[in-house]
């Protein structure tokens, strides 16, 4: 039975290997687009081109030269300038290349990771799309949907049905960075305004005010629109209709404002709830507030895919959406002489969107037209909004040396990084005082089970903290190519686990970071004690097998390096052997293979502590390798231990200790289980012997001593 569920669990991981290779690597596939580099790219576009530099400056533009050394064109990603999240939330790579007076020439998704373009959508409509943007000026204002003859200061291009937020996203990625480099490089001049620090709000500046006095002075703007707008604005389109019977009857009145000014936020909610609200807002973000009759504001798209597809927010060049954790419902106003309203509702506005009240603002209404059974059109309206000098104070500008982006990375995570390095000493001081701590092993066993709580809400799920056999890979490729500190101090949980693992493998081996800090290991573990708390049968692998099954994850280890050596994306997509990004950074919301794959794995931990890191996981091979190189081992053992005692070897529920007693330190999590054992008077054999002997030698001299005196 143990031999048939050992194959079995070995059969599956091939076969979902087997799967993940082929919707990696397929350029059909569900989850990633085909990596396409850019120089190739580059080189087809200019195919007479004498040379193309590397990427250089801070913008990491490459240049391109004719046969005279003569400039033809500047280079560019838009990763390495305007990383906005996309649908999947990483963003869409696209080269985009301009020529010396800056316009664009070329533009080329790189790779993306949208799903929702690659299930009944094809890829080809997003690189259809970015095309649309060749002969652009890089200061173009480029607004997706619309009609060109609009005098609104924008360009209009078509949009991609089914996936607004996503070519919404390329819009602002793609112009963006364009107009960053086209500035860099001096060809075209950015308003100084623009660069100007952005306000702050007067938290202690309140006037008590009705609805009336609100909407009278600005605070609270209004998009109002008719039947007679809408008909209008679809003419000329597929989704052209009869006029409205009601041409001026309302299809839509929506109420916009900032809810975080205290004038107005504490006026329409009251005083209890609007503190409620700032309690839960974080540095740098702010919250809108939408009120809306008729035409619905929200839509359904929310409910199917989290994203709210008929609103978006302007400001200046940046635009962007609301996903569904941005959405909280208002129930009710407290405020004299408001309306009724169909919906209410309040979005945040969230940091990385560098939201200014000082400037203005506006709120996009998209209204859409279904035109067959998988096609619409789509139109929008916009309502502008100026901010109240009476509630902002606008600040000084001071001219500072520009901090480098891992520095305001790690100033930005400071809270993370100190709760983080806390765990890391505490970890160490139970390493170091192990021999005296393992003495109470009801206590120790407590704090474990808290730790590893800990280490999946914490370091998983919250700080995404979940190493990979990927970081190894990409470490080695920096090693061989221009090393850079940087690109791994941008990550600062990930950085600083990584040199925790690096001093306490040297240290002690393996197991500190694989029994302790590993989020997957964690939640493997703590399910499997759930199981043992409701006495489910655990299946124990026998020693012949299971040492066998050891090799497993260094044959998986050694593949991902060759295939590294080869393609570090290739090695990529393969590396989804390990379960981590479906379980932790998607959260299990990705396709049917990759959570199969993972609840499987998950699901085992049930009936066998730990399958995963046991036998499969490539990231515990490569850790466990320099494990033979550590200075110390502190794991006490006795000459009993392995013949006869076979207590610890039986009780290790990882499999860690041979049958002749001695510990594997390349297989030990060092959860000190063991080490209790070693010290339990009760429980160890040979300490139990030992004792009785003592004792029976104590008594001896004693009962010598009484005969003597009785004689």
């Amino acid at each position: 039975m143990v031999r048939r569920i050992c194959t079995l669990t070995v059969y599956l991981m091939t076969v979902f290997l087997c799967i993940f290779s082929s919707i990696q690597v397929s350029a059909g596939g569900l989850n990633i687009s085909p990596i396409l580099p850019a120089l190739p790219e580059i080189q087809k576009a200019f195919p007479n081109a004498s040379k193309i530099s590397e990427k250089e400056g801070e913008l990491f533009v490459r240049t391109v030269y004719g046969m005279d050394e003569d400039v033809l064109a500047y280079a560019f990603e838009t990763n390495d300038i305007a990383r906005v999240p996309a649908y999947s939330g990483e963003p869409v790579n696209t080269l985009v290349i301009i020529n010396p007076e800056g316009v664009i020439t070329h533009s080329v998704v790189l790779e993306h990771h949208e799903p929702i373009l690659l299930v009944g959508i094809p890829a080809k409509e997003l690189f259809d799309f970015a095309a649309q943007y060749i002969g652009f000026a890089s200061d173009t204002r480029v607004k997706i949907g619309g009609k060109n003859d609009q005098d609104d200061g924008y360009t209009h291009i078509d949009a991609v049905s089914g996936a607004t937020v996503t070519i919404m996203v390329v819009n602002v990625a793609i112009m963006r960075s364009a107009k960053k480099v086209a500035h860099s490089l001096g060809i075209i001049e950015i308003d100084a305004q623009s660069q100007q620090p952005p306000a702050s709000i007067k938290q202690d500046y309140f006037v008590e005010a009705d609805w009336t006095a609100l909407t009278g002075n600005g605070s609270i703007r209004k998009l109002s629109l008719s039947n007679a707008q809408i008909d209008k604005a679809f003419v000329g389109t597929d989704a052209e209709e009869a006029p409205s019977d009601a041409p001026e009857e309302s299809f839509a009145e929506i109420y916009y404002t900032q809810l975080d000014i205290p004038s107005i936020g504490k006026n329409l909610l009251g005083e209890s709830e609007y503190q409620w609200l700032m309690a839960e807002l974080k540095e740098g973000e702010h919250v809108i507030g939408l009120m809306g009759t008729g035409y619905s504001f929200k839509g359904s798209g929310y409910v199917r895919g989290g994203i709210f597809d008929r609103i978006l927010m302007h400001q200046g060049e940046t635009e962007f959406s609301f996903r569904d954790t941005d959405h909280y419902r208002i129930n009710d106003l407290f405020i004299e002489n408001v309306p009724d309203f169909d919906e209410m509702s309040l979005f945040y506005v969230r940091e990385h969107l560098e939201f200014d009240t000082g400037k203005d603002w506006q709120v996009e209404l998209l209204v859409r037209r279904q035109v067959g059974a998988v096609d619409s059109v789509f139109t929008s309206f916009k309502g502008d909004y100026q901010p109240i000098e009476d509630y902002i104070t606008r600040p000084v500008v001071v001219v500072e040396e520009e901090i480098p982006l891992w520095k305001q990375v790690w100033i930005d995570k400071d809270v993370t990084v100190i709760v983080v390095i806390i765990s890391m000493v505490l970890l160490l001081l139970v390493m170091f005082f192990q021999d005296f701590l393992v003495k109470f092993p009801h206590q120790l066993h407590i704090f474990r089970q808290a730790f590893l709580v800990y280490t999946v809400v914490f370091i998983g799920y919250y700080s995404l903290g979940q190493l990979s056999i990927v970081n190894v890979f990409t470490f080695m490729q920096s090693l061989m190519s221009d090393f850079n500190w940087e690109l791994f101090l941008l990550d600062p949980v990930i950085f600083l686990i990584w040199g925790f693992v690096a001093v306490t493998v040297l240290l002690w081996g393996r197991g500190i970071y694989c029994g302790w800090l590993c989020p997957f290991g964690a939640l493997q573990e703590l399910i499997n004690e759930i199981a043992l708390k409701f006495k489910v049968p655990q299946y124990i692998v026998p020693w012949f097998i299971h040492e066998r099954l050891w090799a497993i994850k260094y044959l998986i280890l050694l593949a991902l390096f060759g295939l590294s050596l080869e393609s570090l994306s290739t090695a990529e997509a393969f590396a989804e052997v390990e379960p981590f990004k479906t379980t932790f950074l998607l959260r299990f919301d990705r396709e049917w293979p990759f959570v199969i794959y993972a609840g499987f794995l998950i699901f085992t931990s049930i009936f066998s502590r730990k399958v995963y890191c046991r036998y499969i996981c490539p990231l515990g091979a490569a850790i466990a390798i320099p494990s033979g190189m550590r200075l110390f081992d502190w794991l006490k053992r006795r000459k009993e231990c392995g013949s006869p005692c076979k207590v610890c070897a039986n009780e290790c529920e990882i499999g860690a200790i041979e049958p002749n007693g001695n510990i594997n330190l390349r297989e030990c999590h060092h959860c000190l289980d063991c080490q209790a054992t070693y010290y339990n008077e009760d429980k160890c054999p040979p300490l139990i012997l030992k004792n009785k002997k003592a004792n029976k030698f104590k008594q001896e001299p004693v009962k010598a001593e009484a005969v003597k005196i009785i004689n």
